[in-house]
């Protein structure tokens, strides 16, 4: 039995914002790529590094997820095939590019770091205070402020492919 195997998983930090477009029949991709890291001592013990950036496309409505999650300098889990295309440069040449075919990801870097941090220095120390009038409202029904914001940013998880 013959076995073939095309799968790519890098984990590494988003060098570029995805970049969306729509092809002519309607369809959203997503391109960006992800830098990784790889550290190593040479024989004379000297720190080496060496950085691999790797092209990443995502189609359809990962597109669009990705467009809106993912920002230049997140970390990410990427996961999907190898593709190489070739086509002719203006110059007459031909041209190679292999890129990772996203079918899964990742988030690696956490919501609050990508969002500007509260001023944590005039919080209260100790245990959180009992709920107040304001929460009591809100089961009620009512909103709190701030509830209008957090509607925006929410995402439906039944529209993520994975």
């Amino acid at each position: 039995m013959a076995w073939s195997l095309n799968r790519a998983q890098v984990i590494g930090n988003v060098t570029r914002d995805p970049e969306l477009r729509v092809t002519p029949n309607g369809q959203s991709v997503a391109s960006f790529a992800v830098a990784t890291n790889r550290r190593w001592k040479d024989q004379q013990g000297n720190q080496q590094e060496k950085v691999e950036f790797h092209e990443v496309v995502a189609w359809g409505k990962l597109a669009e997820i990705i467009q809106q999650i993912l920002h230049k300098g997140n970390r990410v889990y990427v996961e999907g095939r190898l593709q190489t295309r070739t086509w002719d440069a203006p110059d007459g040449g031909k041209r190679n590019r292999t890129e990772i075919v996203m079918e899964n990801f990742v988030p690696l870097t956490p919501k609050a770091s990508t969002e500007a941090l509260p001023d944590i220095s005039s919080m209260p120390e100790g245990p959180a205070e009992k709920p107040s009038k304001a929460k009591d409202k809100q089961e009620k029904g009512g909103k709190k402020p701030g509830d209008e914001k957090e509607a925006v940013d929410e995402i439906n998880l039944d529209d993520i492919p994975f």
